[in-house]
Order: C-alpha cells, then structure tokens, then sequence
C-alpha cells in the first residue's frame, strides 16, 4: 500500500469508487438494472454506513439497529455492494450472480431474500412509507419498554429516497403524517440528481421540494455537492442532533456520475453503460479496467472499524437487556415473548361470545373482538384512515399515538388510506407490533400496492375493511365494492375473510393474529346480520378451515349445495328453508375464506362440497369471477356481474338486486327445472 492509500481521505476516495464499480459491474454483467443512481449516491451512502448508522454486520436482526431504507429500490447495486463490504454475508460470487435466478442480489431488494435488507423496495414511495412505519415502532416499543438508564430502543430510521420516490403520493401522505407526528429519529436523505427515465425531472416535475418538507415540518438541509464528504457529514451530525422533528436532506448528486457521455443523462438511469462507457468511466476516476468487481484492499479496511463497532454495541446491548431483566422481570419477559413472534399464553380465551338472539354488523362485532383482545394482547395497535366510528378500530381505555403520547396504541392515519398500508408495513416490520388499520373495503383499491408487498414480505398486517357491499346503502355506488373483494381474492398469500355472522368474526380475528407469515383482510358489514344459530360451537374451526357445512337437510342427500359468505349467508340459510317446503333438499356451506378452504386436505374439500352434487349456486353481492372454482360445470353464480350498486336503504337493495331469500329459491328453482 502507498503512503498516500494510508490517507483516510485517499482511502474513502477509494471505498467509494469501489462502491460505483462494482454497482456498475454487476449491471454490466447482468445486461440489466440501474448503474446511474448508485454511482452518485455512492458517497452519501458510505458516510452514512461507516459514521452515522449503527448497525452489526454479524447480526442483522440486532433490534436496536439503525434501519437503513433504499427507498428507491432501483439502486439496488448500491445496497449489495454495501452490505459485501460491510461484511453481511453477501458474497462476491452473489454480486456476480445479480439478477439472476435464485441469487440473493434481485434486481429490487427482497428482505426475505437478502440479509440486511430491511424492506421489499421498489415500487416508488413505499420504502419511505414503510421507513415512517419504522420510526413509529422505535417510538412504541421504546415508550412501552424502556426504563430510566435502560434504553433499550434509541434507534434511527434512515432513507435514501429519489426524484421518483418524492413524486410519487404515497411519500406525500406518509411524509405529512411523519411531520405531523414529529418523529425526529427519521431521517431522509434525498438524492436529487433530477433525471428520470424520461428524462430531465422538469418534463413533469418543478415543484422547491425542500418548501414542500418545510410544510410537513421536517428539518431540512441542502447539501450543494454530493461529493463533498465534509458537507455530507456536517449535514448527517445535524440530522442525528434534531429529536423533535423528522429530518430532510436534500443532497445534489450527478446520476451516473463519471461516465463521459452518459453522466446526468437518462442513459445512465435504467442500462448498463456499455463496454466502451465502463472503460471510459473507469479510466477518467482511474480505477482499474481488471479485474471486474476489483475490490482494494483499502476498500476492505475502510469498512472494517463498522464490524468492530457494531459487534461491541450489540453486545453493549445484550449486556443491557441482560440488566434489565433482573430489574424489570415482567416487561423483560414481555419484550423477550415479542422478538420471539409469539402471542401471549391464553389470549384466545379472551374472544368474546354472541348470543344467537343478537343481530349485530360484523364491523360491530370486530370492534368488540378488538377490544376484548386488546388488554392481553399489548401488541395489537393500529387505527382508522379517518373512519374510526365508522371502521370500529378504536381501542377503549387507551391512548391516540400523537407527538405528546409516543404510548398510544390507537391511530389517527388521517385520509391517507395508500400511506396507511405502507406505514403499517413498517410496524410490522419489526416484528413486535401486530397493526391493523382500517378503511371502507372500496377504498382498498388506494392502498393496493402496500397490501400485495405486504402479502409478498408475508407481514402480520391486518386490514379491516368495513362497508363491504353494496348494502351499505345510501352513500350509493361511488362507495360499493362490487369488485374489490375478488380483487383482494386474486392477491397471492393474503388471506381474505367474509364472515357471516359476529361469531364467525371472532373466528376471523383469532385467524388474523394467528396467522404470523401473511395479512389477513377482513371484509365486514355495515348493516346488522343475525348471529345464526347454526355457527354456535362450530364457527371457530369452519372460519379456520375456510369454509364448511352450515346446514344440511334432515334425512336425504341434498340436491344442490348453497355456498354463501358475509352477508349473504343468513339469505343462503332462510332460503334453503324455503327451498325445503318446496320439496328440494339444500345444504348450505359457509365459505367465509376462500385460501383457508384450498389449503385444506383434498378429503375435507370434497366433504364440504362432494363431487357428486353437481347443481351448486353460490351467493355473494359481487361480481362473479371466481366463482366457477367451486361450481363445475353443473354450478351457477348468483351476483351483481356488469352491474353497479344503487344509493338507496339496504333492504331495497336487496329487493332490487335479487338478493332475498324467494330470489335465491326460485334461482335455485330455475336451475333445477322446477
């Protein structure tokens, strides 16, 4: 090593080369991804690893670790070198092997994939979002568990967010909530070198983003060079020093900075550079043409203090957990249960019990089942888009989390339905929270994409979706979900529920907190159902099992199967009773879960609905698609397809749309031929 190498200044110069060459070389070997973003962000990204994150290579889960977000994923060359030379176990030969089948280098960071990656990045605005999510479980758990000389939670979440992040709205809603709320350990760095893949960011973008984080509240700093170290760490102290406001740094940077004719250009966004470009790239920063993925030895030792430290702060920290659990038993053994993912012994028996005399809404009854969880299970937090009355989610006897009362388990997310699902993606994140947030099913459709990344990182998050057809009534079609429960349906690995009934939403709720590798979406009534008589004793088992037998006839075999969920499944029950003084023999089958029920034993399928019974008719107030899954060719679907709801009360709805227990019978009449 020449003495100039033994130059700290000379020596980050090199770290940080390293860093855009092999985000460069892996692009160029895979003939794919995003080399521009990494070589600007390069050394923004290494100042923050090496003197401002806290974080243990060895030990990724570490829970107080700083979380460091790539909020635009498409950096994700950047990521991977970091996390190799920080020493997470990433390998050369993954780095070699980035965007291809089974690596652990995707072209978007996948936190179930890759070690160290703390969120499934990609999709513009929802790492931020998730990051606000983060801040918000660093303020609970700390409020919850931290005693005076233990702080066992003082972490930071970190961004590094782009031009697309910040136009897209998730980050708006999230951002606003995040000022709102003052959460002064989140901090944003925003890389602005204004190129998108169109082009310059001016094409559709104009707006003094540093004003606009100004609104929200947020601190906020210029940093006029992304080059300039010195600034890059005068920025980042000032950020860590703010406690009362979240942090925003904007950080001018050049995309593609190096390459001769592609640097601020659009060709530096989204395509290798080509082997002429790399060549040149490396000849005019004076890196080594050979080999490819050249990592110096300086490179290596300028990570090297970020393991040592990290090793001793981790282990300060068990130390610490260690101390508390001799002066802090109960909350230790609380908080050693929830990094462990397990719920607390016995919080099953605490679901409450519904008379069949009662006719209550299923979002009444999962307001009851909320609040009857809430004392045992502490975990449980979770809120409204501004519909807490209406949703039911509001825990009884407990604090709103605000900036005054960091110990709140209730939430006010505001008309902000996409930064909802994205912030609770966050919480849960950490692995101690169970959030649940809830909104008008119809609304689902604004939070989509949080929900499919929260189903893709198989998060805990539970949806309440309240109003969930159209007999919700007056409010008419714009807010009547006809499509959007078999839209949810056509997510893979969330778990949809419908439940008939506030005994099969108990059932519901229990599957929910349950079920620890997926979301569960609860679709939920506004108007009153009956508790049926007939889910007594067997709704807990039906629900988990996603669909069984409600009733059957007395002494023959049924001659055609009736398969109703939520609302539709009292219809499903007084028709067959009609249908019975008719002379036609009907089972009914509650199918609340249409996941539930594929995932049983192909026996247990057929049992509920044998084969042998061809005439099916299934009952649901939406559209039909779908449904021929469990109908065969001899089955029927009796719904709303090519047709929208009406404003007028419930029950005329239902007389309107054919939704009545004689309307259900002569359907059934009609495909007998009777």
């Amino acid at each position: 090593m020449s003495d100039d190498r033994r130059n700290p200044a000379e020596r980050d110069r090199i770290a940080i080369d390293t860093i855009r060459f092999l985000a460069v070389d892996m692009v160029e070997a895979a003939q794919s991804g995003h080399p521009g973003a990494p070589m600007g962000q390069a050394p923004m990204a290494y100042r923050l690893w090496t003197r401002f994150l806290s974080h243990d290579p060895a030990r990724h889960d570490w829970p107080n670790r700083d979380r460091f977000v790539l909020s635009c994923g498409h950096a994700s060359a950047l990521l991977y070198a970091l996390l190799h030379l920080a020493g997470y176990g990433l390998s050369m030969a993954e780095l070699r092997r980035f965007r291809q089948l089974g690596s652990k280098t995707p072209g978007h960071p996948e936190n179930f994939i890759t070690p160290g990656v703390e969120t499934t990045t990609g999709p513009l605005g929802q790492g931020l979002g998730n990051a606000v999510g983060m801040a918000i479980s660093e303020a609970l758990v700390a409020a919850r568990f931290n005693r005076e000389g233990f702080p066992l939670f003082d972490h930071r979440t970190w961004v590094l967010a782009s031009d697309g992040d910040l136009m897209e709205g998730v980050s708006a809603e999230a951002s606003s909530l995040a000022g709102h709320l003052r959460l002064g350990k989140l901090n944003v760095l925003y890389d602005a070198n204004e190129i998108t893949i169109d082009g310059p960011t001016d094409l559709a973008f104009t707006e003094d983003v540093a004003k606009r984080y100004e609104a929200y509240g947020w601190h906020v700093q210029t940093v006029d060079d992304g080059n300039d170290s010195e600034a890059l760490d005068r920025a980042m102290a000032a950020m860590v020093a703010e406690t009362g406001r979240p942090s925003f740094t904007l950080v001018r940077t050049h995309i593609g900075y190096g390459a001769p004719t592609k640097q601020d250009t659009a060709d530096a966004h989204g395509a290798p550079l080509g082997a002429d470009e790399v060549k040149a790239t490396k000849e005019a920063l004076g890196w080594p043409l050979e080999p490819t993925f050249h990592v110096p030895d300086e490179a290596r030792e300028a990570f090297a203090g970020v393991r040592a430290e990290g090793a001793r702060r981790s282990r300060a920290w068990d130390e610490l957990l260690d101390r508390y659990g001799v002066e802090h038993p109960e909350a230790a053994a609380e908080l050693r249960r929830r990094l462990a993912g397990e719920l607390p012994g016995g919080w099953e028996g605490r679901l409450p019990e519904f008379a069949s005399a009662e006719s209550i809404a299923t979002r009444k009854a999962s307001g009851k089942v909320l609040n009857a969880l809430a004392p045992a299970v502490p975990e449980l937090v979770g809120g409204s888009a501004d519909l807490s009355g209406s949703n039911n989610t509001m825990l009884e006897d407990e604090a709103v989390f605000s900036a005054a009362d960091r110990s709140g388990r209730n939430f006010h997310f505001g008309v902000r339905e996409h930064a909802m699902g994205a912030v609770m993606n966050g919480m849960a994140l950490s692995r101690m929270l169970r959030p649940y947030g809830g909104t008008f099913l119809v609304f689902s459709d604004y939070m989509r994409p949080a929900i499919r990344l929260a189903a893709l990182m198989g998060l805990p998050v539970t949806y309440v979706f309240t109003h969930d057809s159209i007999f919700l009534g007056e409010d008419g079609p714009t807010h009547q979900p006809e499509a959007h429960l078999m839209a949810l349906r056509a997510i893979p690995k969330l778990s949809v529920i419908r439940p008939g009934d506030a005994r099969e939403t108990a059932a519901a709720w229990r599957m929910a907190l349950a079920q620890r590798d997926r979301p569960t979406a609860l679709s939920l009534t506004r108007q009153g159902l009956p508790v049926l008589p007939e889910t007594e004793g067997r709704a807990a088992d039906g629900v988990r099992r996603g669909a069984y037998v409600l009733l059957d006839p007395d002494d023959r075999e049924p001659e055609v199967i009736l398969i109703a969920t939520g609302s539709e499944l009292h219809v499903a029950v007084a028709a067959a009773r009609e249908l019975s003084r008719s002379g036609i023999a009907a089972r009914v089958v509650s199918m609340p879960s249409w996941d539930l029920f594929d995932a049983q034993p192909e026996g247990y399928r057929d049992a509920v609905l044998p084969p042998r019974i061809g005439k099916r008719l299934s009952i649901e107030a939406g559209v039909t698609l779908g449904w021929s899954r469990y109908l065969g060719p001899e089955g029927e679907a009796h719904g709303l397809d090519d047709r929208y709801g009406a404003s007028a009360p419930w029950k005329d709805l239902a007389k309107h749309f054919g939704f009545t227990a004689p309307d259900v019978a002569r359907h059934v009449e009609r495909m007998l031929g009777r």
